[in-house]
């Protein structure tokens, strides 16, 4: 976080604090709280959300909010509710927020951990099939069912394959989430070289196909070669520009098991440790994947990319399901 952003969210505390502390009280009969004390705990939801955010993953801050709303709407119902029921008060404010706001904090926090969380795609690493202003939908439980936060996996439903397209924890920062194509298994051998793929000793088949252009961050004309590839039942575009290198060797960074791969000025070749996969984007010179910052551990899987949910830009694009 920015430190603007950081004063920007700490200011929404402190104001949302003093707008609850001086907004007065809810006037006998009336349905809601004073408007400042609404508009209160709106800033401190949004700026706690925010400060949160800097430390701790989305998840996680969600965890947050539904254990603090949640124990307090539990002792509302069990105990606190008694208690103004003999003696004929009314809940406080933040009692009464609390437990409106648990219900919808835990319904999106299920959904979110279990079921399926949304994604927009950031950058023009996997293009052609997905492009920048693509939101996108993500199933979390294709590859079992996770103990939120810790992400290990509670009920195994089905494994990763070649070929899918997933997001995960960006390694070097756990707390930003990229999407990739599973090029590598546990104890896959990939090697990169020439362009060309080859998994275990197989060269993954590419059939050329044409040529496909595209604007890079508003300004640069991209020309570069499209190749529709095949791996694990899969087929898909993938794309490659004659003038880059096959690795930038400067770029690569010293990542775990940094020992299972060699480089040379022709490419690369990585063996996958046991619980970890090796991810690359689509559009293989212009990405930072597995090349650069190494393996992803599966404690780091967020879960399979099945669709485009929404495009802004290019409405037709909506419902497009993802290969």
């Amino acid at each position: 976080m920015g430190a603007n952003l950081f004063w920007v969210f700490s200011a929404a505390v402190v104001v949302g604090v003093l707008l609850i502390l001086l907004g007065g009280k809810k006037q006998e009969g009336a349905k809601d709280w004073p408007q400042s004390v609404q508009w209160g705990y709106l800033a401190l939801v949004i700026g706690g959300f925010g400060l949160l955010s800097d430390y701790m993953s989305f998840t996680a801050v969600m965890l947050v909010f539904v254990v603090i709303t949640g124990v307090v709407w539990a002792l509302d119902k069990w105990m606190l509710a008694r208690k103004r029921a003999a003696s004929g008060a009314q809940p406080g404010h933040f009692v009464d927020y609390s437990r409106g706001f648990f219900p919808v904090i835990l319904v999106v926090f299920v959904l979110r951990s279990f079921l399926v969380e949304p994604f927009q795609i950031p950058s023009s690493s996997m293009r052609p099939g997905l492009v920048v202003g693509d939101f996108i939908l993500v199933n979390k439980f294709t590859y079992g069912v996770r103990v939120p936060v810790l992400n290990n996996v509670l009920v195994p439903v089905s494994k990763v394959n070649h070929g899918d397209v997933v997001v995960f924890n960006y390694p070097p920062n756990p707390k930003v989430n990229y999407i990739k194509r599973v090029i590598g298994l546990p104890g896959d051998t990939v090697e990169y070289r020439n362009k060309r793929l080859t998994v275990n000793g197989k060269q993954v088949t590419d059939v050329a196909d044409g040529t496909y252009d595209y604007i890079e961050q508003g300004l640069a004309q991209i020309t570069a070669q499209r190749f529709r590839e095949n791996q694990g039942g899969k087929s898909y575009h993938v794309l490659n520009n004659v003038e880059a290198p096959v690795v930038a060797l400067s770029q690569v960074q010293d990542f775990p098991y940094r020992d299972n791969c060699r480089y040379d000025d022709d490419g690369f070749v990585c063996k996958v440790p046991q619980g970890n996969y090796f991810m690359m984007g689509d559009n293989r010179d212009n990405s930072s994947d597995g090349r650069y910052w190494g393996f992803v551990d599966d404690k780091l899987m967020v879960g399979k990319a099945f669709m485009i949910w929404m495009n802004f830009t290019q409405l037709s694009r909506i419902g497009t399901r993802i290969q």
